[in-house]
């Protein structure tokens, strides 16, 4: 299966490489309701490693996609929203046997949402080692990942071999779990396989919601989140949502205040947040040394996330530079 080429409109900066899903949402039309309560939906490309990658090319920065879609209609469209977003599509290859991953996804009346999968297997489940752009990969300074590939074979060994490279070629590995439950056999088994890669990972950005579930605590504090820590981490994240973030490095840690907005969808909101910290270090590491500067860069993520939960959709709500700058400068 060819890879599809895709041109990048955003030259600066190194590159950033987002491995995993990309698939379509299906959003309600109206919040509040239940999926067979629903109206209609609207119909949002997703994903988050597909959202990372387009939240830093917004930005300005240089981003690239690798996985695998469906050789039907919403695929051939994806592929297309990150090349008109100035993603690299270079990583893609598409699948003759599969379909691309659909969800449809409730969004409660807070914003907040609730997922259901269609993957039966899905294209994005089926990459092998074997299709994976190694020159890509090498070419990478932030090779960055969640957990969702790692749930199947052969996914899961393409993703390890992608980490292996990325990490021999000597990229900053950054990862995001993004928990699905509802797409793990078990919850012991999401668990298990999330923590199976922890330890080569240098960024980790973990929700609130997501620090509970892999340490087993009900406390969001200091302490639950350094029972997370390993000594080969630059940087572990815990997003509060609203309330900003706490950050925790070898030499400091400490928190930074959210934004107050309307929110209408909290979708993308967290790979919003994790494509803006990584257009602001991927030339630059010292950052993570210097708590006056990763505290502007944390201020300057939080912007972005808080920007783009008052759009439905994620893409369509991911913002510019100038957007996050109107923002934080005017609060």
């Amino acid at each position: 299966m060819a890879p599809v080429s895709g041109v990048n409109g955003n030259s600066g900066g190194s590159l950033i490489l987002s491995f995993g899903e990309m698939l379509i949402d299906f959003v309600p039309t109206e919040s509040g309701v239940s999926l067979a309560e629903a109206p209609g939906f609207l119909k949002a490309p997703g994903g988050a490693p597909a959202n990372v990658a387009i939240a830093v090319a917004r930005l300005g920065g240089k981003a690239a996609f690798s996985g695998k879609l469906g050789d039907d209609e919403f695929g051939h469209m994806l592929a297309g929203i990150l090349k008109e977003n100035g993603v690299r599509g270079d990583g893609i290859t598409f699948d003759v046997g599969a379909r691309t991953a659909l969800a449809f996804v409730t969004l409660r009346a807070d914003g907040e949402r609730e997922f259901m999968f269609y993957r039966n297997p899905s294209a994005d489940m089926l990459l092998t080692p074997e299709e994976l752009n190694l020159e890509l990969i090498r070419s990478a300074k932030v090779f960055h990942y969640g957990s969702i590939s790692l749930i199947v074979e052969p996914c899961r060994s393409a993703h390890l071999r992608a980490m292996e490279v990325a990490k021999e070629a000597g990229a900053l590995l950054s990862y995001d779990p993004n928990l699905r439950l509802p797409l793990w056999p078990s919850a012991e088994e999401a668990r298990e396989q999330i923590m199976s890669i922890w330890e080569k990972a240098e960024i980790i950005k973990v929700s609130d919601v997501e620090l509970e579930f892999l340490t087993g605590s009900d406390k969001v504090d200091d302490a639950t989140a350094l029972s997370l820590w390993h000594p080969g981490l630059k940087l572990l994240l815990v997003t509060l949502g609203e309330k900003g973030c706490n950050y925790y490095t070898k030499h400091f840690h400490g928190s930074v205040e959210g934004f107050h907005v309307k929110t209408v969808d909290t979708t993308g909101a967290g790979d919003s947040f994790v494509g803006a910290l990584l257009c602001r270090i991927v030339d630059d590491q010292s950052v993570l040394e210097d708590e006056t500067r990763l505290r502007e860069t944390l201020k300057f993520a939080n912007a972005c996330g808080a920007i783009t939960t008052t759009k439905k959709g994620a893409i369509p709500a991911l913002p510019t530079e100038a957007d996050v700058l109107a923002l934080v400068h005017g609060a």
